[in-house]
């Protein structure tokens, strides 16, 4: 008779077993969020992007945003063309 058994739950393993799993499984899943306890909202973090759009705004709230650089100004610490750098002054 044990052969019989033994054979037929060789054959039927994976019907029996996949039940079983999901059955434990189940439990598993809800046994560790009742010891966890609900799961507490977290804050989303601000990315790098957004924290420096942030404080560039906030610098830019007390500055009077009329007063700006002519391009005269700007033009003077921009570098000078990548071709000309080995050239001397003088030419």
């Amino acid at each position: 008779m044990w052969p019989i058994v033994w054979t037929a739950v060789r054959t039927y393993a994976p019907y029996v077993t996949f039940p079983v799993a999901f059955v434990v499984g189940a439990v598993g899943y809800h046994l560790e969020w009742f010891i966890r306890g609900t799961p507490k909202p977290k804050q989303e973090e601000k990315s790098i992007l957004e924290m420096r759009e942030d404080r560039k705004l906030q610098e830019q709230a007390g500055m009077d945003s009329t007063q700006v650089l002519s391009l005269k100004d700007k033009l003077e610490f921009t570098p000078k063309a990548v071709l000309n750098r080995n050239r001397s002054e003088k030419s």
